[in-house]
Protein backbone atom coordinates (compact mmCIF):
# COMPACT_ATOMS: atom_id res chain seq x y z
CA UNK A 1 0.00 0.00 0.00
CA UNK A 2 1.15 3.49 -1.11
CA UNK A 3 1.29 5.73 1.84
CA UNK A 4 0.86 9.15 2.22
CA UNK A 5 1.77 11.97 4.90
CA UNK A 6 -1.53 13.89 6.52
CA UNK A 7 0.18 14.06 9.39
CA UNK A 8 -0.95 17.31 10.85
CA UNK A 9 -4.33 17.79 8.19
CA UNK A 10 -7.60 17.44 9.80
CA UNK A 11 -9.93 15.86 7.26
CA UNK A 12 -13.98 15.71 7.27
CA UNK A 13 -15.58 12.32 5.46
CA UNK A 14 -19.06 12.52 5.28
CA UNK A 15 -20.99 9.16 5.28
CA UNK A 16 -18.33 7.74 7.42
CA UNK A 17 -19.28 5.65 9.36
CA UNK A 18 -20.21 3.15 6.24
CA UNK A 19 -19.43 1.92 3.16
CA UNK A 20 -16.87 4.46 1.34
CA UNK A 21 -16.88 6.53 3.50
CA UNK A 22 -16.04 4.32 6.29
CA UNK A 23 -12.87 2.91 3.90
CA UNK A 24 -11.90 6.22 3.41
CA UNK A 25 -12.02 7.35 7.31
CA UNK A 26 -9.71 4.57 8.02
CA UNK A 27 -7.30 5.29 5.06
CA UNK A 28 -6.41 8.85 6.27
CA UNK A 29 -6.11 7.72 9.93
CA UNK A 30 -3.27 5.25 8.84
CA UNK A 31 -1.99 8.43 6.74
CA UNK A 32 -1.69 10.44 9.65
CA UNK A 33 -4.77 12.71 9.41
CA UNK A 34 -7.04 13.86 12.18
CA UNK A 35 -10.50 13.00 11.00
CA UNK A 36 -14.18 13.92 11.53
CA UNK A 37 -16.78 11.56 10.74
CA UNK A 38 -20.41 13.22 10.03
CA UNK A 39 -22.95 10.76 9.40
CA UNK A 40 -26.63 10.82 10.30
CA UNK A 41 -26.88 7.92 11.79
CA UNK A 42 -25.45 9.09 15.38
CA UNK A 43 -25.29 5.71 17.01
CA UNK A 44 -23.28 3.91 14.16
CA UNK A 45 -21.03 7.16 13.53
CA UNK A 46 -20.34 6.98 17.69
CA UNK A 47 -19.56 3.36 17.58
CA UNK A 48 -17.63 3.40 13.80
CA UNK A 49 -15.39 5.89 15.38
CA UNK A 50 -14.47 4.54 18.85
CA UNK A 51 -13.60 1.22 16.83
CA UNK A 52 -11.09 3.24 15.27
CA UNK A 53 -9.06 3.11 18.63
CA UNK A 54 -6.84 6.43 17.81
CA UNK A 55 -7.26 8.63 20.34
CA UNK A 56 -8.48 12.21 20.12
CA UNK A 57 -7.48 12.02 16.28
CA UNK A 58 -11.18 10.73 15.66
CA UNK A 59 -14.19 12.58 16.13
CA UNK A 60 -18.00 12.02 15.11
CA UNK A 61 -20.28 14.68 14.83
CA UNK A 62 -24.26 13.97 13.65
CA UNK A 63 -24.84 15.44 10.20
CA UNK A 64 -27.57 15.23 7.53
CA UNK A 65 -25.96 17.00 4.72
CA UNK A 66 -29.14 17.95 3.48
CA UNK A 67 -29.75 20.49 6.09
CA UNK A 68 -27.49 23.81 6.04
CA UNK A 69 -27.55 24.28 10.07
CA UNK A 70 -26.81 21.04 10.84
CA UNK A 71 -23.40 21.31 8.48
CA UNK A 72 -22.65 24.67 9.96
CA UNK A 73 -22.70 23.34 12.96
CA UNK A 74 -20.62 20.22 12.00
CA UNK A 75 -18.13 22.77 10.76
CA UNK A 76 -17.72 24.34 14.20
CA UNK A 77 -18.16 21.46 16.38
CA UNK A 78 -15.07 19.59 14.05
CA UNK A 79 -13.11 22.89 14.44
CA UNK A 80 -13.21 23.33 18.31
CA UNK A 81 -12.23 19.27 18.59
CA UNK A 82 -9.28 19.05 15.72
CA UNK A 83 -8.65 22.30 14.41
CA UNK A 84 -9.46 24.22 10.66
CA UNK A 85 -10.56 22.01 7.84
CA UNK A 86 -8.15 20.92 5.42
CA UNK A 87 -9.66 18.01 3.61
CA UNK A 88 -12.88 17.58 2.84
CA UNK A 89 -14.43 13.99 1.37
CA UNK A 90 -18.54 13.97 0.45
CA UNK A 91 -19.45 10.53 0.50
CA UNK A 92 -22.96 11.19 2.12
CA UNK A 93 -25.74 9.72 -0.16
CA UNK A 94 -28.53 7.99 -0.83
CA UNK A 95 -29.90 5.71 -3.65
CA UNK A 96 -33.54 5.74 -3.13
CA UNK A 97 -36.22 3.41 -4.76
CA UNK A 98 -35.70 1.95 -8.30
CA UNK A 99 -38.97 2.68 -10.84
CA UNK A 100 -39.38 4.41 -14.12
CA UNK A 101 -39.54 8.35 -14.31
CA UNK A 102 -43.57 7.74 -15.14
CA UNK A 103 -44.09 5.92 -11.62
CA UNK A 104 -41.35 7.60 -9.71
CA UNK A 105 -42.54 8.84 -5.79
CA UNK A 106 -41.73 12.66 -5.68
CA UNK A 107 -41.08 13.43 -2.24
CA UNK A 108 -38.33 10.18 -2.95
CA UNK A 109 -36.81 12.12 -5.97
CA UNK A 110 -36.93 15.31 -3.64
CA UNK A 111 -35.04 13.57 -0.99
CA UNK A 112 -32.44 11.62 -3.31
CA UNK A 113 -31.90 15.08 -4.84
CA UNK A 114 -31.59 17.05 -1.52
CA UNK A 115 -28.77 14.61 -0.17
CA UNK A 116 -26.99 14.21 -2.92
CA UNK A 117 -26.71 17.46 -4.65
CA UNK A 118 -27.69 19.75 -2.15
CA UNK A 119 -25.97 18.18 0.08
CA UNK A 120 -22.78 18.52 -1.56
CA UNK A 121 -23.19 21.47 -2.24
CA UNK A 122 -23.76 22.80 1.76
CA UNK A 123 -21.03 20.53 3.03
CA UNK A 124 -18.41 22.21 0.29
CA UNK A 125 -19.95 25.59 0.54
CA UNK A 126 -19.04 25.07 4.57
CA UNK A 127 -15.47 25.05 4.06
CA UNK A 128 -14.63 27.35 1.26
CA UNK A 129 -14.36 30.15 3.96
CA UNK A 130 -11.41 28.41 5.86
CA UNK A 131 -9.70 26.57 3.17
CA UNK A 132 -8.89 30.18 1.39
CA UNK A 133 -7.54 31.75 4.96
CA UNK A 134 -5.65 28.94 5.64
CA UNK A 135 -4.18 28.75 1.85
CA UNK A 136 -4.80 25.22 1.16
CA UNK A 137 -7.60 22.79 0.35
CA UNK A 138 -8.33 19.33 -0.71
CA UNK A 139 -12.22 18.98 -1.54
CA UNK A 140 -12.91 15.40 -3.19
CA UNK A 141 -16.91 14.49 -4.06
CA UNK A 142 -17.96 11.52 -4.76
CA UNK A 143 -20.28 10.96 -7.66
CA UNK A 144 -20.93 7.84 -9.72
CA UNK A 145 -20.83 6.26 -13.03
CA UNK A 146 -24.51 6.26 -13.12
CA UNK A 147 -24.29 10.41 -13.50
CA UNK A 148 -22.33 10.33 -16.53
CA UNK A 149 -24.38 7.55 -18.25
CA UNK A 150 -27.56 7.44 -16.59
CA UNK A 151 -29.32 4.13 -15.30
CA UNK A 152 -32.57 3.38 -15.94
CA UNK A 153 -35.06 2.97 -13.36
CA UNK A 154 -32.62 5.08 -11.47
CA UNK A 155 -33.51 8.64 -12.45
CA UNK A 156 -33.07 10.62 -9.88
CA UNK A 157 -29.91 9.08 -8.57
CA UNK A 158 -28.11 9.63 -11.64
CA UNK A 159 -29.26 12.92 -12.00
CA UNK A 160 -28.39 13.99 -8.75
CA UNK A 161 -24.52 12.46 -9.28
CA UNK A 162 -24.69 14.29 -12.66
CA UNK A 163 -25.20 17.38 -10.90
CA UNK A 164 -22.40 15.98 -8.57
CA UNK A 165 -20.21 16.27 -11.39
CA UNK A 166 -21.22 19.70 -12.52
CA UNK A 167 -20.84 21.30 -9.86
CA UNK A 168 -17.40 19.70 -8.72
CA UNK A 169 -16.30 21.07 -12.11
CA UNK A 170 -17.69 24.83 -11.49
CA UNK A 171 -16.07 25.06 -8.19
CA UNK A 172 -12.62 23.86 -9.14
CA UNK A 173 -12.49 26.27 -11.84
CA UNK A 174 -13.72 29.11 -9.14
CA UNK A 175 -10.82 27.92 -6.91
CA UNK A 176 -8.25 27.24 -9.27
CA UNK A 177 -6.49 30.31 -8.73
CA UNK A 178 -5.74 29.00 -5.09
CA UNK A 179 -3.93 25.99 -3.56
CA UNK A 180 -7.08 24.26 -3.34
CA UNK A 181 -8.17 21.48 -5.41
CA UNK A 182 -11.67 20.25 -6.36
CA UNK A 183 -12.18 16.85 -7.90
CA UNK A 184 -14.96 14.36 -8.13
CA UNK A 185 -14.68 9.83 -8.31
CA UNK A 186 -17.36 8.12 -10.60
CA UNK A 187 -17.75 4.75 -8.53
CA UNK A 188 -18.72 1.69 -10.24
CA UNK A 189 -21.18 0.05 -7.48
CA UNK A 190 -19.57 -1.15 -4.57
CA UNK A 191 -21.21 -4.13 -2.71
CA UNK A 192 -22.15 -1.98 0.69
CA UNK A 193 -25.21 -1.40 2.58
CA UNK A 194 -26.46 1.09 -0.51
CA UNK A 195 -27.80 -2.44 -2.02
CA UNK A 196 -30.06 -2.55 0.47
CA UNK A 197 -32.27 0.25 -1.00
CA UNK A 198 -31.89 -0.83 -4.66
CA UNK A 199 -33.93 -4.41 -6.24
CA UNK A 200 -31.98 -6.89 -6.89
CA UNK A 201 -32.33 -6.65 -10.68
CA UNK A 202 -31.27 -3.55 -10.71
CA UNK A 203 -28.24 -4.59 -8.79
CA UNK A 204 -27.77 -7.58 -11.42
CA UNK A 205 -28.27 -5.05 -14.00
CA UNK A 206 -24.94 -3.08 -12.61
CA UNK A 207 -23.07 -6.03 -12.62
CA UNK A 208 -23.83 -6.76 -16.13
CA UNK A 209 -22.23 -3.28 -17.32
CA UNK A 210 -18.86 -3.79 -15.63
CA UNK A 211 -16.21 -5.03 -17.73
CA UNK A 212 -14.18 -6.32 -14.84
CA UNK A 213 -16.86 -8.22 -13.96
CA UNK A 214 -16.91 -7.88 -10.16
CA UNK A 215 -18.01 -4.70 -7.68
CA UNK A 216 -15.52 -2.44 -6.92
CA UNK A 217 -14.16 -2.84 -3.50
CA UNK A 218 -14.12 0.07 -0.85
CA UNK A 219 -10.25 -0.03 -0.51
CA UNK A 220 -9.77 0.73 -4.03
CA UNK A 221 -11.99 3.47 -3.69
CA UNK A 222 -10.02 4.90 -1.10
CA UNK A 223 -6.92 4.28 -2.21
CA UNK A 224 -7.76 6.86 -5.19
CA UNK A 225 -9.59 9.10 -2.80
CA UNK A 226 -6.57 10.07 -0.74
CA UNK A 227 -3.70 9.98 -3.16
CA UNK A 228 -6.83 13.11 -4.77
CA UNK A 229 -6.76 15.11 -1.32
CA UNK A 230 -3.15 14.59 -0.78
CA UNK A 231 -0.74 17.47 -1.68
CA UNK A 232 0.74 15.72 -4.32
CA UNK A 233 -2.32 16.30 -5.81
CA UNK A 234 -1.19 19.98 -6.99
CA UNK A 235 -2.37 21.11 -10.19
CA UNK A 236 -5.68 18.63 -11.26
CA UNK A 237 -8.44 19.88 -9.98
CA UNK A 238 -12.40 20.51 -11.83
CA UNK A 239 -11.44 16.69 -12.67
CA UNK A 240 -13.04 13.67 -12.60
CA UNK A 241 -11.38 10.65 -12.26
CA UNK A 242 -13.04 7.28 -13.14
CA UNK A 243 -13.96 3.99 -10.87
CA UNK A 244 -16.20 2.14 -13.03
CA UNK A 245 -14.19 -0.88 -13.52
CA UNK A 246 -13.99 0.30 -17.53
CA UNK A 247 -17.70 0.80 -17.61
CA UNK A 248 -17.67 4.45 -18.39
CA UNK A 249 -17.33 5.73 -22.08
CA UNK A 250 -15.11 9.12 -21.31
Amino acid sequence: MNTYDLSGKTAVVTGGAQGIGLAVVQRLLASGARVASWDANTEMNQQSAAAHEVGDRIFAATCDVSDWQQVTRAVRDTEQALGGIDILVNSAGIAGPNATVEDYDNEAWNRIVAINLTGTYHVNKSVIAGMRARGYGRILNIASVAGKEGNPNAGAYSASKAGVIGFTKSLGKELAGEDIAVNCVTPAAARTPIFDQMAQEHIDYMLSKIPRARFLEVEEAANMITWLVSGENSFTTGAVFDLSGGRATY
